[in-house]
């Protein structure tokens, strides 16, 4: 089934609808600061709900739980009714559950919400890639997936420390009342601006398993594989190895590395679509660099700054070019199904990196962390490089 008979018979804009995309844009944001924006208001919520400040973390923890365990099995479940009512539930979820947790004096019940919270994440980013890649036709695909994944680097280097700074003067309830009033305002936007697609007819739905074995799906899930369990290896710990360097300013680090992954979406959009191959290569041999110099000459600060910033662009633009590379894999068509399985991948990732470079710090120390971290972005390099037929070609497909 080709994009365009997909999208009732309307055809696509020959210009990116940047309305539609930005909402869908604006639906990432919340979804990434319904789940991190916890993490910095433990001081705050743990009184209030009496109990500990670990225990307020693990409402992080519920939440990756849930998305994980939820993206798969929802996204079967829900691909065969039309997408914009799909988006608007799970949009009328996130703001449910942050209006809960707004209200709550009660850890079970905040906790509880945190769980549909999290379940309506996972059926959310299975969706938002392929989504995306209806809208548009084949070649500006890249571009449209990247202006969404940029609500991912905002919410971390702008949502974040703004609903943080909100919840210090007005409460942390007054934040979460707003993440709720955010996502109702979302599903206007979404009703008025973005297109409405149909499910997957009965007679096209690939069974999970066959999507998984596209070709080229496999290739693409194990380079997402090696490259947050790399990438988390150092992320994770990134404060002990700075103070390891003899620079404990943790927070300049991660404000650096923030900066840098917007400068690194923005270079990704411009030629993901053009040179999307040489495009992910180089920044896979750039992160595998700067790994190296890291793990050999980080005792100067501006030596670690500066790799932080490579860092920091080199990743920041990894995630579109690995996802529109599945989405080319798999066709628009079974997008949503491929993408809740890289969804669960990449959070398997995230949690197996973390796993790993804690073992590293704890039994080598944290100059070992790189070290650690660079044959597994290696990998990731050399299985592009390899998956030149079906997962990474040189000349993309146009479906």
């Amino acid at each position: 089934m080709s994009t365009a008979s997909m999208a009732k018979g309307r055809a696509l804009p020959t210009s990116l609808p940047w309305s539609g995309l930005l909402a869908l844009s604006a639906a990432a944001f919340t979804a990434v600061l319904t789940e991190l924006l916890p993490a910095g208001l433990l001081p705050l919520m743990a009184p209030a709900l009496g109990v500990s400040e670990a225990q307020v973390g693990f409402l992080v923890t519920g939440y990756a739980v849930a998305s994980f365990a939820g993206a798969i099995p929802l996204t079967v479940l829900l691909r065969g009714l039309p997408r914009r009512p799909v988006l608007i539930g799970t949009l009328l979820g996130f703001a449910a559950a942050n209006a809960v947790v707004a209200l709550s004096s009660s850890y079970g019940l905040t906790f509880a919400a945190r769980l549909v919270a999290g379940l309506t994440g996972g059926a959310l980013w299975a969706m938002l890639v392929g989504y995306a890649a209806r809208m548009v036709p084949a070649e500006r695909r890249g571009r449209a997936i990247a202006i969404v994944l940029a609500g991912i680097t905002l919410a971390l280097s702008l949502g974040v420390p703004a609903g943080t700074a909100l919840a210090e003067a007005l409460g942390w309830r007054t934040a979460f009342g707003a993440l709720a009033g955010l996502a109702v305002l979302l599903v206007g936007w979404v009703r008025w601006r973005v297109p409405g697609f149909p499910g997957e007819p009965p007679g096209a739905r690939l069974p999970l398993g066959r999507v998984a074995l596209l070709p080229g799906i496999p290739v693409v899930l194990s380079v997402t594989l090696l490259l947050l369990l790399g990438h988390q290896v150092m992320y994770t710990y990134v404060a002990p190895f700075a103070a390891h360097a003899g620079f404990g300013r943790t927070g300049l680090v991660l404000l650096v590395f923030g900066a840098a992954t917007v400068a690194g979406i923005w270079l990704t959009g411009v030629l993901v679509d053009r040179r999307p191959r040489p495009t992910l290569l180089g920044a896979l041999a750039l992160c595998a660099a700067v790994m190296l110099v890291l793990g050999s000459f980080a005792d100067s600060p501006a030596v670690l700054l500066t790799c932080v910033a490579l860092w920091g662009v080199a990743f920041g633009g990894a995630p579109t070019l690995i996802q529109t590379a599945l989405v080319d894999a798999s066709g628009p068509a079974h997008a949503d199904v491929a993408t809740s399985l890289q969804t669960t991948v990449y959070n398997a990732g995230i949690a197996a990196g973390s796993l790993t470079g804690g073992v590293a710090l704890e039994h080598l120390g944290a100059g070992a962390l790189p070290w650690t971290s660079l044959p597994l972005i290696a990998g990731a390099f050399v299985t592009v490089a390899l998956g030149r037929r079906h997962a990474f070609p040189a000349v993309r497909r146009r479906s």
